[in-house]
């Protein structure tokens, strides 16, 4: 299974019409929601904020397209159908768009929604995806740097700090990277 690299950005216009395209890496169909209402909150004057995803979450895939207001079919599938012609999963794409005052027509729209997400994809560029499980990491303030070190260089990602008596991450690892954290003296790991 393939995925996107990174989450990015990128944006044309056509005929005065403003597109830009934003795309993510997501693991969770709700990463994937949320990711969308943040666009649109960032572009509340845009004419569309249209979406796609593609998920595959505890072996349970989710697929959702939408239009936002533009003709039925002309936004939301264009894009949707870019992941699966491009064979990419777990990723969200929103395309924003600004009318500029001419129409583009139910071809052009298809046409320009497709290539937004296209960009976007070829922007974050195209990698092989590697499943990621959430843990809970507990330790003393010591280990800081050493943790930390285990979890970049192998490729995780922490996704929320808590320094009180003891240090707490949330973090997101491959398998190899837990038993690499177990190594560790003093250090007390669950999955989540």
């Amino acid at each position: 299974m393939q995925t996107v690299e990174k989450e990015c950005y990128i944006e044309f216009e056509e005929k005065r019409s403003k597109f830009i395209g934003y795309i993510k890496p997501v693991s969770s169909k709700e990463e994937a929601e949320n990711f969308i209402n943040n666009i649109k909150g960032k572009h509340p004057d845009a004419t569309h904020n249209c979406s796609a995803y593609k998920v595959t979450e505890n072996g349970q895939e989710y697929y959702k397209v939408d239009d936002d207001g533009e003709p039925g079919g002309t936004a939301g599938k264009p894009i949707g159908e870019i992941m699966n012609l491009l064979d990419v999963d777990n990723l969200v794409v929103v395309v924003t768009r600004y009318f500029g005052g001419i129409k583009l027509g139910a071809g052009g729209l298809v046409r320009n929604y497709a290539k937004a997400a296209k960009l976007a994809v070829q922007e974050a560029g195209i990698i092989e995806y590697v499943h990621l499980k959430k843990y809970v990491v507990d330790f003393s303030y010591d280990k800081v740097n050493e943790v930390e070190g285990i979890i970049s260089s192998s490729g995780g990602k922490i996704l929320e700090k808590e320094f009180m008596d003891k240090v707490t991450f949330r973090i997101m690892i491959k398998d190899e990277t837990e038993s690499l954290l177990k190594e560790v003296r003093g250090l007390v790991i669950f999955e989540i």
